[in-house]
């Protein structure tokens, strides 16, 4: 069969193709899938059911004036993940207007205010100050978790808690502007009270695979 100029233009395999149609031309029956890529529709279909195991498309079926329903399949939030996203070089290109116009201390004052968004953002999903640590500390995890860090709580070796972060989603404003990182361990300590005393231990910018927080319940004092 030949190619036309559109089924040409549509880049990578079967899966791809079928994201990149769903992205472009918007939410579409499997039918039109098909003809724009110049497969078979029970091609297009096990495409579809793959993606759709994988979380990546999902569909409706919409009514039709005469015969069954119409199968209209589109992308879901999670398949926007597999398309380019220029946030780390905006950010980077943001921090850098920043700095040339305000300096050091206009760093500073970026850091601190978005410190203290997060702070806020995190308390109202924490669990209460008197609950155990454990619990607070996999709250934070799992807060953590959600924004890209691949973060874990666990138990060290030597009994300590410890919040590991395995991925660092802010890698790219971080190398140019370290305040956030100061940020970061701000943020962990007063989210976690003046009784817990946090530790950086591995740190993604000294040349670590990760950053990690040794997390210790502080005695009281009189």
């Amino acid at each position: 069969m030949r190619m036309t100029s559109q089924q040409s233009e549509v880049p990578g395999s079967g899966r791809e193709r079928v994201l990149f149609l769903l992205k472009r031309d918007g939410p579409q029956a499997t039918a039109g899938l098909a003809q724009r890529l110049g497969v078979s529709g029970m091609a297009v279909r096990q495409q579809l059911s793959v993606l759709r195991g994988e979380g990546l498309v999902e569909f409706s079926d919409e009514a039709r004036r005469i015969g069954r329903p119409a199968r209209i399949w589109r992308l879901t939030a999670k398949a926007a993940e597999r398309f380019p996203d220029r946030h780390g070089a905006l950010a980077v290109d943001f921090l850098q207007v920043v700095q040339s116009s305000f300096g050091e201390e206009g760093l500073q004052r970026l850091a601190d205010g978005w410190t203290d968004r997060k702070l806020a953002a995190y308390r109202a999903q924490m669990p209460a100050q008197d609950s155990p640590i454990e619990q607070r500390v996999a709250a934070l995890a799992r807060l953590r978790c959600a924004e890209g860090f691949m973060a874990e709580c666990r138990v060290a070796e030597d009994g300590t808690l410890e919040l590991v972060e395995n991925h660092c989603a802010i890698a790219q404003a971080a190398h140019h502007c370290s305040q956030l990182c100061g940020g970061e361990l701000r943020l962990f300590r007063e989210l976690l009270g003046e009784a817990v005393r946090v530790e950086r231990v591995e740190h993604f910018l000294a040349g670590d695979r990760r950053c990690s927080y040794r997390i210790l319940a502080q005695p009281n004092t009189p």
